[in-house]
Order: C-alpha cells, then sequence, then structure tokens
C-alpha cells in the first residue's frame, strides 16, 4: 500500500507541464504516516520474564517473539526512554530497569499490555492453558444498572459496563492498567472519537447509574487531577489554554449543543465522556471493586474495548477471570447484559487450511496448533474440519484466512517444507491491464494528461456533486471512515476527474485530463458482495465545451480498439461480431440535449457529452467541460475477438 501511495505521489509529479492537485498530495502524505503506524508497547522485562516463568537473553527473547509473529523493537531503560521524551517522569523519578518496547500487531489488542502479551506467550510456549473467561453466577444478587437517555443519541449514543470484583493492584499492574487504556484510546478507539473508557472506584459511587446529556452549563463537577469545581464548559476552555493532552479530545464534543455525562444515585458525576472522569470516584492503589464503562459512538467498538480491559485484568480479580456483568437500559427501553464474553463458534475445512500452506496436517494436529493460539479447538466433521470456540481476547479473528495465519504462526513459518511447485507456470500480464497500457499510451498520444486519484471520495462527490441519486444499493460505503472524503468507494471516476479539474482551475487552458482505473460496484453474485469494473474517463475544460473534442477522443479509442461505427464497415462489423454507436440519453451529470450514451455490442458501455454547469459549480470549475466515460472491459478481447475476461 505505501508503494502505491508514493506511485500515486510521483505520477502527479511527473513533469512540469502536468497540473498537480495540492489535494492529492497532501492526502499522499496523511495516507503514507497512517501506513506507517503501529503499535508498540513498553513493558518492564523483569515484571515480564516473572509473568513467563523464567528469563531469556536478549536473542532468546526476539527469536520467540519472531516465531509468535511479533517483534522486539527496542532494549531501552527507563533512564533513556525519559532522555528522549517519551515518558512523563523526570530523570530522577526513573529507574534503570530494562524496558523492551515491542511491536505488536494493529488488530491485537489483547497484547496492548504485559499482561496480553505474556498471556498469549505462555500459552503458545505451552506453559499455560487458555483461560476460561466468565460471568460472575448473580443468581439472588441485585445486578448493577446503568440506564441511558434518549438525548445521548444527540452527541454519543452508546454506552457499555461492567465490574472488576476484588481486584488486588500493585504500582506494576496499576500503571499497566492505565497504559492500556491509553493504548486503546490511541488505536481501537480513535483517539477517544470512536469509544471512550472511564474506570471507577465502585467503593465511592452507588448505583444505578445514568449517561445523559446536559447542556453543559448545567453539569458540575471536580475533574480528576483538580481540586476546585467547574461547569462543563469552562473545564473544556480550561483544557483548549493549560492541558496539552486533554486538548486534541475537546473538539469532539466541543460543538455539541449538550454533553455526555454519567451520574450515580446520588447525581454525582463519574466522568465527561470522552475528556475527563471525575475526581470523587477515581481509582488508586487501594481500590479492589473496579466501575467500568466504555461510552462510544460504535457499539460494536466499544464491546471489543470493554471484552479487552476484562479480559486481561479480571487475572487479578478474587476469582480469576471473572467479571461482575451490568445491565444497561437502552434510549429505547431494551435491557442489555454486558460484558459478552461468549466465545464465537467457527468451523474451517482442513483440506482449506493445508491447501493455503502447502501442509498435510490432520485435524487432530490442527486442534493441537490453534490451541496455542489461544482458541477453544475440537475436530468436527468426521475429521474433515475443525471447530473453534474464538475466545473475546481474539477480535482480530474475522474469516477462515485468519485461523490458517494461526496455524501457520503455531506451526513455525520456517517449518513449512520447501518444495518445487507441481505446475510450471509463466507469469505474464493480465488482458484487462495490457488494455489498460494501451489505452493510456494512446490518451496521452491524444494530449491528454494522466492522473491518478484515489478509489475512496464522499458520498457527496460521487453522487451528490454529480446531480446522481444514491439508491444505497450501488456504492460500497466505508464502515466508520476516518475522514469525510473516504466514505465510499467510488463507483465513477468522473467525480475524482473533475475534483482534480477544480483543485487545478489556474492551469493554462485547454485542459485535457484522463485516467483509466477501477471502479467499485455493489455485487451479490461475488463472495465479497461487491466487484470492480476497469474504466476510462477523460475530460476537456476550455472557453468552449468544445463538445466535438472529446467525442473525437471517443472515435479514437475505438478505432484502436477495432470496434467500428454502426454501418461503416460491414466486414468488420461480421468479424468483431458488432460495433458501436450512440443514442440519447438523459444523464442528471450532463447538460440536456448534449450528451449521449455509448453502446457497444448491444449494451450501454458510457456515457459522453458537456457537463452541467450545477455540477461544474459544485467542483469549482470556473469553465465549460465536455466528459466521456467508458467501460473498456467488454473491449478485452484478442485478435480474433475472443473475450478475454
Amino acid at each position: 500500500m505505501l508503494a502505491r501511495v508514493c506511485s500515486a505521489a510521483s505520477k502527479l509529479l511527473l513533469g512540469s507541464h502536468r497540473p498537480t492537485s495540492s489535494f492529492f498530495l497532501q492526502q499522499a502524505a496523511y495516507t503514507t504516516s497512517r501506513v506507517l503506524q503501529m503499535p508498540t508497547v513498553g513493558v518492564n522485562r523483569d515484571k515480564l520474564f516473572e509473568k513467563l516463568g523464567r528469563t531469556y537473553t536478549d536473542e532468546e527473547f526476539d527469536q520467540l517473539c519472531f516465531e509468535y509473529g511479533i517483534e522486539l523493537d527496542d532494549v531501552t531503560t527507563e533512564k533513556e526512554m525519559t532522555s528522549r521524551g517519551e515518558t512523563n517522569k523526570t530523570a530522577d523519578e526513573s529507574s534503570e530497569d530494562v524496558v523492551y518496547k515491542i511491536d505488536i500487531p494493529a488488530n491485537r489488542y489483547d497484547m496492548l499490555c504485559v499482561e496480553g502479551i505474556a498471556r498469549a506467550l505462555n500459552i503458545f510456549r505451552g506453559t499455560m492453558v487458555a483461560p476460561q473467561y466468565k460471568l460472575a453466577d448473580m443468581k439472588g444478587k441485585p445486578l448493577q444498572q446503568m440506564v441511558v437517555k434518549p438525548e445521548t443519541s444527540l452527541v454519543r449514543p452508546f454506552v457499555v459496563c461492567a465490574v472488576l470484583r476484588g481486584v488486588k493492584f500493585d504500582s506494576a499492574r496499576y500503571n499497566s492498567f492505565i497504559d492500556l487504556q491509553d493504548k486503546l484510546h490511541q488505536n481501537l478507539c480513535r483517539q477517544r472519537t470512536l469509544v471512550a473508557i472511564g474506570t471507577h472506584d465502585l467503593a465511592t459511587i452507588q448505583g444505578p447509574f445514568t449517561y445523559e446529556a446536559l447542556p453543559p452549563s448545567e453539569i458540575k463537577f471536580v475533574p480528576l487531577k483538580q481540586t476546585r469545581e467547574f461547569k462543563a464548559d469552562e473545564l473544556l476552555q480550561y483544557y483548549l489554554e493549560n492541558d496539552q493532552k486533554l486538548k486534541k479530545f475537546v473538539p469532539i464534543i466541543k460543538d455539541s449543543v449538550v454533553y455526555p455525562v454519567i451520574y450515580d444515585a446520588k447525581r454525582t458525576v463519574l466522568s465527561l465522556p470522552p475528556i475527563i472522569n471525575g475526581s470523587h470516584s477515581a481509582i488508586s492503589l487501594n481500590t479492589r471493586d473496579v466501575f467500568i464503562e466504555c461510552t462510544a459512538t460504535d457499539l460494536t467498538k466499544a464491546k471489543v474495548v470493554l471484552n479487552t480491559v476484562c479480559t486481561m485484568f479480571s487475572e487479578y480479580c478474587e476469582v480469576p477471570f471473572e467479571v461482575e456483568p451490568v445491565e444497561v437500559t437502552d434510549a429505547l427501553g431494551q435491557k442489555t447484559v454486558y460484558p459478552d464474553l461468549d466465545a464465537r463458534q467457527m468451523e474451517v475445512s482442513v483440506d482449506a487450511i493445508n491447501s493455503l500452506l502447502g501442509l498435510q496436517l490432520d485435524a487432530a494436529a490442527m486442534s493441537t496448533l490453534l490451541t496455542k493460539m489461544q482458541l477453544h479447538t475440537q475436530v468436527s466433521g468426521g475429521g474433515k474440519a475443525v471447530q473453534l470456540g474464538v475466545p473475546p481476547t481474539r477480535s482480530d479473528i474475522l474469516h477462515a484466512c485468519d485461523v490458517v495465519e494461526d496455524v501457520a504462526i503455531a506451526h513455525g513459518y520456517n517449518n513449512i517444507p520447501k518444495r518445487i511447485p507441481p505446475t510450471v507456470t509463466e507469469g505474464r500480464e493480465l488482458p484487462i491491464n495490457q488494455l489498460t497500457e494501451l489505452l493510456r499510451q494512446e490518451c496521452a498520444m491524444s494530449g491528454y494528461t494522466e492522473v491518478l486519484t484515489w478509489a475512496l471520495c464522499s458520498k457527496a462527490e460521487n453522487f451528490d456533486n454529480l446531480r446522481r441519486p444514491d439508491d444505497g444499493k450501488t456504492a460500497v460505503e466505508i464502515g466508520n471512515p476516518a475522514t469525510v472524503e473516504f466514505e465510499v468507494a467510488r463507483t465513477t471516476l468522473l467525480g475524482s476527474a473533475l475534483k482534480t479539474l477544480g483543485a487545478n482551475k489556474d492551469a493554462a487552458l485547454p485542459v485535457r485530463l484522463f485516467e483509466v482505473s477501477d471502479v467499485v460496484m455493489q455485487c451479490d453474485s461475488k463472495d465479497v458482495g461487491a466487484r470492480n469494473e476497469r474504466r476510462l474517463v477523460a475530460v476537456y475544460s476550455n472557453r468552449e465545451a468544445s463538445f466535438e473534442v472529446i467525442h473525437g477522443l471517443l472515435n479514437r479509442v475505438m478505432d484502436v480498439l477495432g470496434v467500428p461505427y454502426k454501418g461503416s464497415d460491414a466486414a468488420l462489423e461480421s468479424k468483431a461480431g458488432g460495433s458501436y454507436h450512440w443514442e440519447p440519453t438523459d444523464d442528471p451529470c450532463f447538460f440536456p440535449g448534449r450528451q449521449a450514451k455509448i453502446v457497444a455490442f448491444g449494451k450501454t458501455v458510457g456515457v459522453f457529452g458537456v457537463v452541467h454547469p450545477e455540477v461544474l459549480l459544485k467542483f469549482d470549475i470556473p469553465y465549460p467541460v465536455s466528459a466521456m466515460e467508458l467501460n473498456i472491459e467488454p473491449f478485452c478481447f484478442d485478435q480474433f475477438y475472443k473475450p478475454l475476461m
């Protein structure tokens, strides 16, 4: 992906005669920085070895990490980290303890703390059995209650909760507990925009609890690490001016008409999510019962976060790996008990795993290997499949491919035998890519400049700005997009080409741009629910629309493809099995009466015409534009017109 990002940026820079969109260069830099980020967990070496039950040399531990699929990134000390500004301690407060900095896969949220790393490695080495996480038996005991008020839907609609009973904290455990929350906030919680975690000393508060949303002037409390009472709006302004750590979270709710807040039965403020907890319920080394609440805009992420915190630190509970549930009543009155610690069930074919890894393992051997990866397994289907129970710690397992990867790790990638492939193949370019290169060359020789734009765009760019309706059944939407710029996979290249024109409106006229790339469409017949379609888009901008210029490019493209115009060459039409022509159409993106659809071999394959003035206004283009968009896949055939797709 990084290579593709760099390629995108470099293509836009090629040649001083090419107009360059600053937007795309900025986005390339943004995406590159996002790609390079990976969670790194710093753990005290001696504490880790204590949990592992033995000591290692740095080389031995590095090898163990490699075998498990993680990486020992650096061996340092707390003093060295402080000197580099990586801790909040002073030099005098820092120790000479050795710290291992371990790179963790971005989706292994259970390994963001020393407890999770040690537990995973112990199970992998066979020195520990994967624990059974369970809810406390609450028969005859009242459940803690959390009631959600309807007005929370205006700002942060979801909350999930749990209780850890009889926790035994010491300084190291307490710091690890706080550090895990910070790591989750940075990673899965997307800087608290999706989920915010609050932890409280249950002995200082009293249920039932309420999750409300009130005007900021009505919320008053003493926040954590403060000694005086603040109104919510005053507090946020105080953080903006005085707190470098918390000020970055203030914009999440600052402009909302109501702020989320959690109260106990005595109207004591527990927290102002996602900003700060109240000082009244702050946990300490003396805390024994911990109340955990996670407020969220994404309920699925909230469940994963709650499960991660509970499963990691329930090992310190009075009854290890037992969590007390909390009943949450949502705004509609529906009651749900959290957390859900039940194992998810999956079944994976033995043959499928062996075929992907090139192994000949039986179901029993696979079951043993998967047990090393914390999965509860049993042989099923008469030895042809493995039935899995995926624990709440392994939220990263979503598909059979994830199970295959775990088998490979447990077996050892270095233990997979090298062998000569049973078949001899010769790599070559895909026919559609050959056709793409041909059309790129022809468009460039026709005077058009190539652009390379993002496959993701906003809904507005894909539909509203083009005056096209969104039926909800065409575009593939991105779940929880990081930015409004990347909401859907584009279903047309035209929006991206027009956006590039708008970003280069100061370029000398005329401007000719083209792109040959993929669009993505929903498709129920595909196992992934979507399909790619290769298209060509070309736009021409000048002081006049010059419809004939884009029309001429269409004729040239068809001539290169060897597709005759209808009625122009009977012999070639017979050989090709058809021809092309254009017919009137009413695409709202184009000016009425100055547009046509392209029909080839009896099917509509594209459209061209003068772009509607309202569309130009949306993309901030000051001059008329003619455009063409063509699906090139029907023209992917050999010299005998035999289809190659």
